[in-house]
């Protein structure tokens, strides 16, 4: 029987095959800041820093991410001093990106990314709007995961799915993808 991680591979691997054969969705291999991160995006890769607020502090973010059959995918990356700073972070990335949603139902889960830190931990969202709102926004998937470097820094992770893509395998390849050094 074939090893879990050999197993989780080739059906990456089949995944973006079969991904590979619609012109809408052409995915590549993408590193993220130089913290090692490698993600599978369905198109070429636009890159942005920009200033977040996380709580009391703003963070330099640097965006990797791309739109293609109907969705954004995107990776945002920042980098804490420290596990404490971390998690502190997230929690207020957490809060800002749950005050964005409003009305819409949302669910979260615990998630597991390999090579993440345990704490902060993974966490996954997922948010459908209600039919019933007027200008109803798009529905978002989210996972926020940590990893710890050998400097003593921690890098932060925000891969999210902006609106419904055209494939249903497309948000699936996307966050199975992460792979983390």
């Amino acid at each position: 029987m074939p090893s879990p991680v050999l197993h989780s591979r080739f059906v990456l691997a089949a995944a973006a095959l079969v991904a590979a054969c619609s012109p809408t969705f052409n995915w590549r291999e993408v590193p993220v800041a130089e913290s090692g991160l490698i993600v599978l995006l369905p198109c070429k890769a636009d890159r942005a820093n920009r200033a977040l607020p996380l709580g009391a502090e703003s963070v330099q973010v640097d965006m990797t991410g791309c739109e293609a059959g109907g969705a954004t995918f995107a990776i945002a990356h920042a980098s804490a001093s420290g596990p404490e700073q971390a998690e502190a972070w997230l929690r207020a990335w957490h809060a800002a990106t749950r005050g964005q949603l409003g009305e819409a139902q949302v669910a979260e889960t615990p998630a597991s990314v390999q090579r993440a830190t345990a704490a902060p931990a993974p966490l996954r969202l997922d948010a459908q709007p209600r039919q019933q709102q007027q200008g109803a926004s798009a529905p978002v998937q989210v996972l926020w995961f940590a990893q710890s470097q050998k400097d003593g820094t921690v890098a932060l992770y925000q891969a999210t799915v902006l609106g419904k893509p055209s494939s249903p395998e497309a948000s699936k390849t996307f966050f199975e993808s992460l792979r983390l050094p």
